[in-house]
């Protein structure tokens, strides 16, 4: 009888627990639903709201008008340039500084710690970070975007904690008796063992550089340099300007025109968000099956 209570109750908390998941997994899937359909819908639905559950008027007229910018496909190519290289910077410089300020015996290590967290709390502020971007000569170049923090401070933590709990020390040990330096304990051990956490911050920090779009605002003045966010944000703007001109100009003939402009722009602005996180999405299943494992090993523990 109480094996038939306690099952009872375990279904129940189950079937509980599972609808209050289940509401939840739907309120965040339904942005992402919500601009699907809103840009393939017709713009004046979106504007008057009757835009909800379906697509209304069924149209690819905003995804058209985009793809006929020659800009948006300058920005994917500069975004997917800046995004790889920079990734691979970043990478190539956090985890190795996470792998040495695990040793217990490197001098000063410590000290070298807390140089990293103090960029978590202050950094140099952006006209010094001007400067020296003008001094080293980066300004209107690639490289501006890429070189740059090299090194996020929380993500060096959550990698050195991957190495602290992950890797035994008696393996590094018994490389070193066996006549190992510490470079090949690195490359050969570390790395090898390393491919969760090594797949998070590539997630991490590749989404961040392809979001990325105030640095290259600051940076950048050359067209054919512009990330896809930085030109997103232009042909939203130049849409916007264009309609507050007719109407600061009076012109009635100019003012309908950009007014179904502006509704279109409604349908653009969908359209532009899913173009913009469809690289994102396809690579997430990718690193799903690292992000999980390497997230809860590398965290911190107290």
């Amino acid at each position: 009888m109480d094996v038939m209570k306690i099952s009872r109750s375990d279904r129940t908390f189950n079937l509980i627990n599972g609808s209050i998941l289940l509401i939840f997994t739907l309120l965040m899937l339904y942005p992402l639903y919500f601009i699907i359909i809103a840009s393939i819908s017709e713009p004046m639905a979106i504007v008057k709201g009757d835009v909800i559950i379906a697509p209304v008027d069924f149209q690819l007229t905003a995804y058209k008008n985009i793809l006929q910018e020659p800009s948006i496909w300058i920005g994917y190519r500069n975004s997917i340039f800046y995004t790889s290289l920079g990734t691979f910077y970043n990478l190539a410089l956090t985890i190795p500084a996470a792998y040495v300020i695990t040793k217990t015996e490197l001098p000063g290590r410590n000290l070298l710690t807390w140089f990293f967290l103090i960029t978590m709390f202050f950094s140099g502020g952006m006209i010094p970070t001007y400067l020296n971007m003008k001094n080293l000569g980066l300004l209107n170049t690639p490289w501006a975007l890429i070189i740059g923090a090299g090194v996020s401070g929380w993500n060096l933590i959550i990698t050195r904690e991957f190495f602290k709990n992950t890797i035994p020390t008696e393996i590094y040990e018994s490389a070193h008796m066996d006549g190992a330096s510490e470079f090949r304990a690195f490359f050969n051990i570390a790395l090898p063992l390393s491919k969760p956490i090594i797949a998070v911050m590539a997630l991490y920090y590749g989404v961040a550089h392809w979001n990325s779009y105030y640095s290259a605002l600051l940076y950048v003045r050359k067209p054919d340099l512009f990330p896809l966010q930085l030109v997103l944000r232009n042909i939203l703007i130049s849409n916007e300007m264009s309609l507050a001109q007719a109407l600061t100009e009076g012109d009635t003939s100019a003012i309908a025109v950009m007014v179904k402009k502006s509704y279109m722009v409604e349908a653009m602005k969908y359209s532009l968000i899913f173009i913009a996180s469809f690289p994102l999405l396809c690579a997430y299943p990718f690193v799903q099956k690292y992000f999980v494992k390497g997230m809860m090993i590398g965290s911190v523990k107290g």
